[in-house]
């Protein structure tokens, strides 16, 4: 597979930061939003890593900040180029672009088509194909700045409601009372993030439970969901705050690292503890899968009840790949590092297409 590529289409977080002060934004959420982005800040200790893995599967390896994707893109044979977008986005980021460029391109991608990448960045609407499916989720309305922008009678009988921005990840916008049992102050909490990031934002009846977080990598083609990571994660409080994704990830988690303050979650593999409950979690994957075509990579973030039965919050097709979730998925389940792990697996794409074509 000589001169096949792989091309790592990357946004920074301190791109992001220039382009939301450019739009008015205020320092201290502009710097909140764009550490969404912290996985290309993190990943970059692994680059050299990465290429010599590629190199080792007969890969050329590219890292290109989004910018030059769009504005500078390399030339590159389409038959022999897989294009993996380490960050999705529509609104405060632009990730998803990256997908769209490589579509025009004649590119091969990893993870999806290009729409879904843009379809998983918005929860209201997301949650609505999701719905469609059949696939369990929480009930769920959408506000902006006070006012209810879809029915509030969604979530009648509700015992309680969780509240957070409708475009925006790794739990921006969620403070410690974002769980609340009263509908008034879920409107108030609407208003919060309007304020602060300018997003609307979806109040979601309040899922009692655990943690969940399903993780999945198809290094080797076989789409073998046995093979997908199921973990329920322990932070010590019923729900991680914005602050508490901060202290782990990019700039703000290596400092906290430097300090000793870094603690990362305590994961569980459900498989081993509650296997019924994992063979629901990936029936779920598998209509996901099916249903919006998803493959390769992905994650989903789920509540699981006293009772066994998981609800889905969210997916991603672009999940924090070097968070210490997704990091630890791969070196237990595939016994090998995350730059290995990400070799073969645009190998093994790659090898796929030219087998078709």
């Amino acid at each position: 597979m000589a001169d096949a590529t792989l091309v790592l289409v990357h946004e920074t977080e301190a791109a992001c930061v220039d382009r939301l002060l450019r739009q008015g934004f205020r320092p201290e959420p502009a710097a909140e939003i764009a550490s969404y982005l912290a996985q290309s800040t993190d990943l970059a200790p692994a680059l050299p890593r990465l290429e010599a893995a590629c190199a080792a599967h007969g890969l050329r390896f590219q890292a290109v900040t989004l910018d030059d994707f769009a504005f500078h893109p390399p030339r590159l044979d389409p038959a022999r180029t897989v294009v993996w977008t380490l960050t999705d986005g529509i609104a405060y980021f632009a990730g998803s672009l990256a997908p769209a460029l490589a579509r025009f391109a004649g590119h091969a991608t990893i993870g999806a088509e290009a729409s879904v990448f843009a379809l998983c960045q918005d929860k209201f609407r997301s949650g609505a194909v999701l719905s469609a499916l059949g696939l369990p989720l929480p009930a769920t309305a959408l506000a902006r700045n006070g006012e209810w922008l879809s029915p509030p009678e969604a979530l009648a009988g509700a015992s309680g409601y969780f509240v957070k921005p409708n475009r925006l990840g790794a739990k921006i916008g969620i403070w410690s009372d974002s769980r609340t049992d009263d509908l008034g102050h879920a409107l108030e909490l609407s208003r919060r993030i309007h304020a602060a990031y300018r997003d609307d934002a979806v109040v979601q009846a309040y899922v009692p439970g655990s943690n969940l977080r399903a993780s999945f990598l198809d290094v080797d083609g076989r789409a073998d969901l046995a093979r997908m990571g199921i973990w329920t994660v322990e932070t010590g409080a019923d729900f991680q705050t914005m602050a508490d994704s901060l202290a782990l990830y990019g700039e703000t988690g290596a400092a906290a690292r430097a300090e000793g303050r870094y603690v990362e979650p305590t994961v569980t593999d459900l498989r081993v503890t509650a296997p019924a409950a994992a063979g629901e979690v990936a029936a779920i994957a598998r209509r996901l899968m099916r249903g919006l075509d998803i493959r390769d990579v992905f994650s989903m973030d789920l509540r699981l009840s006293e009772e066994g039965r998981p609800t889905l919050i969210e997916f991603e097709i672009c999940p924090g790949l070097p968070c210490f979730d997704f990091r630890s998925y791969v070196e237990a389940e595939w016994r090998m590092d995350l730059a290995e792990a990400m070799a073969r697996t645009a190998a093994r794409r790659l090898a796929d297409i030219s087998v078709r074509a």
